[in-house]
């Protein structure tokens, strides 16, 4: 296939945090807000004068400093974000939203408090406890929470927070949204006329560059896809869903990609699942009611513990499995992450023995580097997909 135009661009702009078009909206008066979980809607981080910037530590190969202060038995992408912030990475930031996901992802953002590792004057650091099941209750402490400690704290910063500013701000991520999810169904042709790995690096940059700024970049690209030709044959040997924890190196996804099996839907965070789906506002709800109801609905954390969030985890991916006409799954957890290495035990059991869905286990690193175990298990599944498709599925 002929390359995409600014692939290597957004590739660039991957390569650190205080990017390009970061610099940008800084200089442009901008409020650079940080987050590092779907628990903290990034619509709300877009009001205007503001900017959402989910945080990565690329290339963060040691994390000697983080370990001092976090221990090396667990989250290394925590300990990646700490050992980044710790080396003047994000100094760009006005704000870090953070939400008590877990103990370790808690830890390392109590330590952007107590370190005081960003020097920009007036950074603030504010965290949620988000619930952890989908029932109305949860919803109201949810939207509690939301106000006390991000609508009210920007709002006590002078941000717009009024009911208009909150409409403009789900019409923009709809926008956003609409043109990555329109480029992503590309994956669901025959042969696609996308790679897993381009539409990886495309939805990392609308989640880490300003909306406004990339956008235009975002929607040339898709005007580009509706007439880019594919590949005479489709040139893989299998089709994959990759789903799980923590996954922000394109790397990763080419590495998959390099043994055999396009990676046709993205089910992780950072993912296009959950991220990507429009917010809709409900005859007689205020466009703050709708963002929660929105996020919460959507959010796949495997920290949710009730039945209904756990069932609709596993629903999910069979929907995209379906939609995206993958033969099998590959699930991946962060190592040490307690939450997903015990949902990927429960998944892989279901998906194989109840849904008839080829699955394949990995545990890895944040920074990709050893992948000699990671390929062989790789190369090992996909062949099994191979012979089950010429078995005829059995």
């Amino acid at each position: 296939m002929k390359d995409l135009k600014h692939l290597i661009y957004f590739e660039n702009l991957l390569q650190e945090a205080h990017n390009e078009l970061v610099k940008q909206a800084v200089e442009e008066g901008k409020m650079a807000l940080g987050y590092n979980c779907y628990y903290i809607p990034e619509t709300l981080l877009n009001l205007p004068g503001c900017f959402s910037s989910r945080l990565r530590a690329p290339q963060c190969s040691s994390t000697d400093v983080a370990n001092y202060y976090m221990t090396t038995r667990n989250c290394p992408y925590a300990r990646s974000i700490l050992e980044r912030a710790i080396e003047g990475g994000y100094n760009y930031l006005d704000a870090l939203f953070g939400a008590e996901s877990c103990a370790t992802m808690e830890r390392a953002e109590e330590h952007f408090f107590l370190l005081k590792p960003v020097k920009k004057e007036n950074f603030f650091v504010t965290i949620i406890d988000p619930p952890m099941k989908g029932d109305q209750t949860n919803l109201d402490y949810y939207k509690a929470q939301l106000k006390l400690k991000v609508v009210d704290e920007l709002e006590k910063r002078g941000v717009d927070v009024s009911e208009e500013a909150m409409r403009k701000a789900i019409e923009d991520h709809n926008e956003i949204s609409r043109i990555i999810t329109e480029i992503g169904n590309y994956r669901k042709l025959a042969n696609p006329t996308i790679t897993g790995y381009e539409f990886h690096v495309i939805q990392l940059v609308s989640e880490v560059c300003p909306h406004y700024l990339i956008l235009p970049y975002l929607q040339e690209t898709l005007e580009e896809m509706r007439t880019r030709e594919p590949e005479p044959k489709f040139p893989f040997r299998a089709r994959v869903a990759l789903v799980g924890s923590e996954v922000d190196d394109p790397e990763f996804t080419k590495l998959i990609e390099s043994c055999g099996a396009m990676v046709v839907a993205d089910r992780y965070c950072f993912g296009s699942f959950p991220s990507r789906e429009q917010i809709e506002i409900l005859p007689g709800e205020t466009a703050f009611d709708a963002i929660c109801r929105h996020y919460l609905h959507w959010n796949q954390c495997a920290r949710f513990m009730d039945g209904m969030k756990i069932d609709q985890r596993h629903n999910e991916v069979k929907r995209l499995v379906d939609e995206f006409h993958a033969d099998g799954i590959i699930y991946e957890n962060m190592k040490f992450c307690e939450f997903w290495s015990y949902e990927k035990v429960l998944a892989s059991y279901i998906f194989v023995n109840e849904m008839d869905i080829p699955c394949c286990t990995i545990e890895k690193e944040y920074a990709l580097g050893a992948v000699g175990q990671l390929r062989t298990r790789f190369q090992a599944f996909i062949e099994s997909l191979e012979i089950k498709n010429i078995q005829g599925g059995k």
